[in-house]
């Protein structure tokens, strides 16, 4: 596990330009599982070549919420009634409105 620990820092120092871990398929294909291993601890992105040319990427699983209601729950606090109305009076300006409809 360091080793293939030792593959990746070496990619990354080499492809600090494009801020991208890269790594030949045929090094992938031998050390798929380790280096699966790391991905998952790291939460890097690791991008395969073939002939110096990006064919795939493997990046960490992460669970996606079944659906965005609620997703903020904990995050958000109501201060104060949000419900009941307040005592003031709103009154439509139709001169803004733009068109004929409402002359």
């Amino acid at each position: 596990m360091s080793n293939c620990r030792n593959i990746l820092e070496v990619k990354m120092k080499v492809n600090k330009k494009s801020l991208r871990t890269t790594i030949k398929a045929s090094e992938f294909k031998a050390k798929c599982l380790s280096l699966m291993d790391e991905i998952e601890k790291s939460g890097e992105e690791l991008v395969i070549t073939k002939h110096n040319r990006p064919v795939a990427r493997l990046v960490p699983y992460r669970n996606k919420p079944a659906s965005l209601f609620g997703i903020d729950r904990d995050k958000i606090k109501i201060l104060g009634d949000i419900i009941s109305p307040h005592d003031v009076t709103w009154e439509a300006d139709s001169s803004n409105l733009g068109g004929d409809a409402h002359q």
